[in-house]
């Protein structure tokens, strides 16, 4: 997913990771150069609707668009982790 809105700067990575951890969610958050966040999870469809739910209640997390795909399931992914490569 590319997520855009008011995502960078205000905890996003940080609560994805929470949220995944209560979720029991897979994948990776990194901020990309253009302001976006870029999200990978693995899931059930709806824990990652519940997941994203609670990302957005951040105080400060304001989410306007979100770009999906679906992507070929990584088999072996067995964590949630907050990437600082993106930049």
């Amino acid at each position: 997913m590319l997520i855009s809105g008011d995502v960078q700067g205000v905890g996003f990575r940080y609560r994805a990771n929470y949220a995944a951890q209560r979720f029991g969610i897979t994948g990776y958050v990194r901020n990309l150069y253009n302001g976006k966040v870029e999200l990978e999870v693995q899931g059930e469809r709806e824990v990652i609707s519940m997941f994203l739910r609670e990302v957005e209640g951040g105080h400060y997390i304001q989410i306007s668009d979100i770009e999906s795909e679906v992507i070929p399931l990584v088999e072996d992914e067995r964590s949630f982790r907050v990437r600082h490569d993106g930049y």
